[in-house]
């Protein structure tokens, strides 16, 4: 790894992480028809807090008292707790795939949080682009009287949501080690998910099955935790967060294969929307960074 260009690593952490999250909500959606998402979250958190805490005091990364204060780190959290109760929320109520190619639109909302809150320049070619995106994520949503399922908007919040954890990891303070922000990320989901489960229709035993998915949930999103805080940090957002598409190759098999999801004509031409003008925004942002370059490159020697 270390021979490869930050933007390359963080293109490798990227799609591991997806790999990672994709068989993490499978987990999660079959878990759920038995026990609440409250309790999802405080088992699955539960197990990867251990985990987590084992790893972070090894390597002499447990958060202090800075790291917890930090608002940086604080809003994080917020976005991160955000977007999972609202993608767990769509995960048990609307088909597994739907849920994972409406998240595809993720990278137009990154990009479009870029240009809004971090000064990145995007030109009209990329918004037109981001408007075509989100055009392809009603056509996934199929508005209408007969079509519309009100609970897949639970996925279209995510979406926002993990956004904005995206570009908030970007200003997270480079020393403050990537375990402590999976530590302390962790606790505060765990934490609520407790506070949850009474409301969300109290405790249900878990058989030997059931604690077996949660494990493997638990690793599955560690392991997706860490890719995705290593990704942004090593490499350029523009450069990055185009290769979150590789979770759909994923989504779809797993959607068929383990579900009997059976992908509708309006569904592919969603995600043909959605994925191409996420792709027409990368290409867009290298040709940039390449005229940018050519602009600021010093004059050869005569």
């Amino acid at each position: 790894m270390a021979a490869l260009s930050a933007n390359s690593r963080g293109a490798f952490y990227m799609v591991l992480a997806m790999a990672m999250f994709i068989c993490n909500d499978a987990l999660v959606k079959a878990a759920s028809t038995q026990i609440s998402i409250a309790q999802i979250m405080f088992v699955r958190g539960a197990m990867t807090l251990v985990l987590v805490f084992l790893i972070a005091r090894h390597l002499g990364a447990l958060p202090t008292r800075r790291m917890l204060t930090d608002r940086t780190m604080l809003l994080r959290v917020f976005f991160e707790i955000g977007a999972t109760l609202t993608y767990l929320t769509a995960l048990s109520r609307i088909p597994f795939a739907n849920a994972s190619s409406i998240l595809q639109s993720l990278p137009l909302a990154v990009t479009l949080g870029a240009a809004l809150f971090l000064g990145e320049p995007v030109g009209w070619r990329r918004w037109v682009a981001i408007l075509v995106g989100f055009i392809g994520v009603l056509v996934i949503l199929k508005p209408g009287p007969s079509g519309f399922v009100p609970d897949a908007l639970f996925a279209v919040v995510a979406v926002f949501f993990t956004a904005g954890r995206d570009l908030v990891t970007k200003r997270v303070d480079p020393t403050i080690p990537s375990i402590s922000v999976s530590l302390f990320t962790t606790t505060a989901i765990t934490s609520l998910g407790a506070c949850l489960i009474v409301p969300m229709g109290g405790w249900r035993p878990l058989d030997a099955d059931m604690f077996g998915l949660l494990a493997l949930a638990a690793l599955a999103v560690l392991v997706a935790y860490q890719c995705i805080i290593l990704a942004m940090r090593n490499g350029e957002i523009s450069f990055v967060a185009p290769f979150r598409y590789t979770s759909l190759i994923w989504a779809l098999g797993i959607g068929i294969v383990f579900f009997g999801e059976i992908p509708t004509n309006s569904m592919m031409i969603g995600i043909v929307l959605v994925i191409g003008s996420g792709l027409y925004t990368f290409y867009r942002e290298s040709r940039r960074r390449q005229v940018t370059a050519g602009e600021t490159d010093p004059a050869p020697p005569a």
